[in-house]
């Protein structure tokens, strides 16, 4: 935390609460107000333990009794559905009850109420129940393999309705924890169907979905029914994991010692040990056979058997690299998946080609189908990847990647020579004696998985000591430098487009200054272009064949003017159009002095500090908020986001997501921040909270440098709960202008309103019309104008704003080039929706 105007409460040497008793105290805090919730627990341990299922389940007569599934309602026993609910299948199956129960259940009872909880809960229950059943025995008929097998079993679980309960709450969740709830309760479901394979993971499939189109016919909002649109950064949340989820499913696979899910029938994904009944058959057909076992067991027994999650270790690594917009991680999740295709698509031809070396004839439409389900999913993720590449554009910065590779090619080639030069020394030790060709032709060996060795390779199988060493470490060794240099290298913090440029960029900005917007010339998605003596920069971005700029030149304040010039044939060079966009009156002169035209499309509004005090009736709205705010017991506290606990940060998110969704239309970028651009050490938050440590409001503060320290700050990001209080956004203005003339700042920009400027006597020209009509049809939607409005508030001085251009025949392309800029990511839907509002 930077500053504190009012830091939360701390204990004093006094105090006997502690930090471990107040965080226990929040947390159980919602259980103790969940009488329904702490009953139904009650209930179920009771009955189990006084039935003596806490152990291992019900037992088989007792199953037979109270367990659901087709043998149950075929045999007329309605009443499985409901006591299927008061029981689990043994102690785990009672543990994670109650932890999936505590999790949904609670929070389910506080904003649903006891009755429609209870109610979902049991009605959950019995059309899960239901549902899941009826799609064993549709599987069941079409002769499906696996739901074949399932259509013999019974099952007890509370877990269906609890499923059911959550999909309910999460139409009474903001966007933010609405969109991830949902996907954790479908990823949840389908791991435990999907790999697991168990009755209960249908039957809680069966849950999921009930519960989803229960809360869509509860809470369903007047008007169309439409999906909500997440902003960028919790897109690519989304799509992490979605890839984590699908790395976890063989993971969790591994912890049942029965999972015979489809996803899980080749075992690929996580190798397992071979079985003593293996181990004798392998002894039985020759020496060699047996050799191969044995050292495949002794693998398995070491710590090298951790290279049984191998693949989906690579998987995590990878969604957390996903999870911050890497490309680099993209790439790679791409082509690991691509492999995954390729592998079986392989393994599908040599099984087509060759039937009998895989199966008797009676099993081969049972295997020829498994291959298809196993192909499924990475099929699908690649799909998922492709359609939102967009997403994944940051770039490492140069030295981050030549580090990476340095460190991951180097542990390569240790390896390699730790295992052919050692293995050489010790060849005796290997069955047969190892040859220089046969260590080289055996590397592949020591990176693959064990379930893939004998797939690619011959290997030399290892008898001794040594040798065993070297087949157990080199690629156990090599792969944990690796993942570790991956995950180090992905939680990196702020990474660019340019990203060398981009901190030279920073440094020059720093050290000179810029106009009030220059700081967001350090956002992601700019190149830059400095002049020969490099004392001045511009950023822009190349959209089609125009190259818009972020802001007006920065740097030296001699060499800005100059710069338009230079930037100006740079782009010539290259066959782009030039724009200049939202710079000042120093900016615009050079531009015309080219025989360029402007236009203004914001106005900037800029808040003098010295002397600063509301008084009088003009301030007379900001001092209500922050009379208001006091009463209430609301504070502002400041914050670097980085560095901010997990409880804001979290709240933070939430109020953005539910912003975003409501707008129906994406968020706005280019001159518009959002919550990646609060990750950055430089720029402050200022956020309201109350005694309950619920954020009411949060605003951010970017830097306007000069001679190598803030002369000013920018206001850049706002946002208030919808619910929260009213006038958190004046209280957090009138708070930051308050701190920041304490400091020593000279004024306080409140930024400029896209598409909105002061009414003037002068009749505006064409092209202005056209600008003023579009920023009075995009008013309901983005509110430009309601925010200058706002912003007089606090009686700023105005500055226009312009964007200048150099051949009025390029404008339709300039035109676009904005529009993309400001919303890069637009699907057809929401580009139709904008239109509409255009053609309204």
């Amino acid at each position: 935390m930077s500053e504190t105007t009012a830091p939360p409460p701390t204990p004093t040497p006094g105090d006997s609460t502690h930090p471990w008793r107040v965080t226990l105290d929040r947390l159980l805090a919602p259980v103790r107000h969940a009488p329904f919730t702490l009953g139904f627990l009650a209930v179920l341990w009771i009955v189990g333990a006084v039935t003596g299922s806490l152990g291992s389940g019900p037992s088989r007569h007792r199953m037979e009794h109270v367990g659901v599934g087709v043998p149950a309602l075929a045999e007329g026993r309605w009443w499985t559905p409901v006591s299927s609910l008061l029981w689990c299948p043994g102690l785990g199956g009672y543990l994670g009850a109650t932890a999936i129960i505590l999790l949904l259940v609670t929070p389910a009872e506080r904003r649903l109420g006891v009755a429609r909880t209870a109610a979902v809960l049991i009605g959950g229950q019995i059309l899960g129940t239901l549902l899941g059943t009826g799609i064993v025995q549709l599987g069941n008929v079409a002769g499906e393999w696996w739901l074949e097998e399932l259509a013999g079993y019974l099952a007890v679980s509370p877990t269906v309705g609890a499923l059911a309960v959550g999909g309910v709450l999460s139409y009474r969740l903001t966007a933010l924890w609405r969109r991830r709830t949902r996907l954790g309760i479908v990823a949840f479901a389908l791991v435990m169907s999907l790999y697991v394979g168990h009755l209960q993971g249908v039957l809680r499939l069966g849950g999921a979905a009930v519960g989803l189109l229960l809360g869509a016919v509860l809470y369903r909002r007047a008007g169309p029914l439409r999906l909500r649109h997440s902003s960028h950064t919790e897109a690519r949340v989304l799509v992490a994991l979605v890839v984590a989820a699908a790395a976890l499913g063989p993971m969790v696979a591994i912890l049942y010692r029965d999972a015979y899910g489809p996803l899980n029938s080749f075992q690929l994904y996580v190798s397992v040990q071979p079985t003593g009944q293996e181990v004798a058959d392998a002894c039985a057909a020759s020496a060699e056979d047996c050799h191969f076992v044995h050292a495949l067991r002794n693998f398995y027994d070491s710590p090298a058997a951790v290279m049984a999650v191998l693949v989906p270790a690579l998987m995590l690594v990878l969604a957390e690299g996903l999870r911050r917009g890497l490309r680099l991680a993209w790439s790679l999740a791409v082509l690991v998946h691509l492999a995954w295709i390729a592998l079986f698509s392989w393994w599908l031809h040599d099984f087509l080609s060759h039937p009998a070396g895989w199966a008797e004839p009676a099993d081969r439409s049972t295997y020829a189908q498994a291959f298809a389900e196993q192909m499924l999913l990475p099929v699908l993720i690649v799909v998922l990847l492709i359609v939102t590449r967009a997403r994944f554009g940051l770039r490492l910065p140069r030295p981050a990647t030549r580090g990476l590779a340095a460190v991951v090619g180097g542990s390569l080639v240790l390896a390699c020579a730790a295992y052919v030069g050692i293995g050489y020394a010790a060849r005796d030790q290997y069955d047969p004696a190892a040859t220089p060709r046969v260590l080289f032709s055996g590397l592949a060996s020591e990176f693959l998985p064990p379930t893939l060795l004998a797939t690619f390779t011959d290997w030399p199988v290892p008898v001794g000591g040594t040798a065993q060493a070297l087949f157990h470490y080199c690629g156990l060794v090599f792969w944990l430098v690796t993942l570790v240099a991956l995950l180090v290298t992905f939680r990196r913090p702020r990474l660019h487009t340019d990203a060398d440029a981009a901190v030279r960029a920073r440094e020059l900005l720093t050290a000179h200054g810029g106009s009030t917007l220059s700081f967001l010339t350090t956002w992601d998605g700019n190149y830059y272009w400095f002049d020969a003596a490099g004392r001045s920069a511009v950023a822009y971005r190349v959209i089609a064949t125009v190259a818009l700029t972020t802001g007006e030149p920065f740097g030296a304040p001699d060499a800005r003017a100059a710069a338009v010039g230079g930037f100006a044939r740079h782009c010539d060079e290259r066959g782009w159009t030039p724009c200049f966009y939202s710079v000042g009156e120093e900016a615009r002169a050079a531009a015309e002095a080219l025989g360029w035209r402007s236009v203004q499309v914001a106005e900037d509004t800029v808040v003098p500090l010295p002397g600063l005090a509301f008084t009088g009736k003009k301030w007379q709205d900001v001092r209500t908020a922050l009379n208001k705010a006091k009463k209430e017991g609301i504070t502002a506290e400041w914050w670097s986001y980085p560095e901010a606990p997990v409880a804001l940060t979290d709240q933070i998110r939430s109020i953005s997501e539910e912003w975003v969704a409501d707008k129906g239309l994406p968020e706005m970028g280019f001159t518009l921040g959002g919550l990646e651009e609060l990750d950055d050490p430089a720029v402050r938050c200022l956020i309201a909270v109350d005694g309950d440590r619920t954020v009411h409001g949060i605003t951010s503060w970017m830097p306007v440098y000069e001679a190598g320290r803030p002369a000013g700050w920018t206001l850049d990001f706002m946002r208030r709960r919808a619910a929260g209080f009213r006038g958190s956004m004046e209280f957090l203005i009138a708070s930051a202008a308050l701190g920041f003339q304490e400091e020593g700042a000279r004024f306080l920009s409140l930024s400029g309103a896209p598409l909105a400027r002061k009414a003037t006597e002068e009749p505006p020209a064409a092209l202005q019309r056209i600008l003023d009509y579009g920023g009075k049809v995009l008013e309901p939607v983005y509110g430009f104008r309601s925010l200058l409005a706002f912003k007089s508030k606090f009686q700023p001085q105005y500055h226009p704003m312009y964007m200048a251009y150099p051949d009025p025949a390029a404008l339709p392309a300039i035109t676009r080039a904005i529009g993309k800029a400001y919303l890069p990511h637009m699907t057809a839907a929401q580009g139709v929706r904008l239109m509409r509002q255009f053609s309204a």
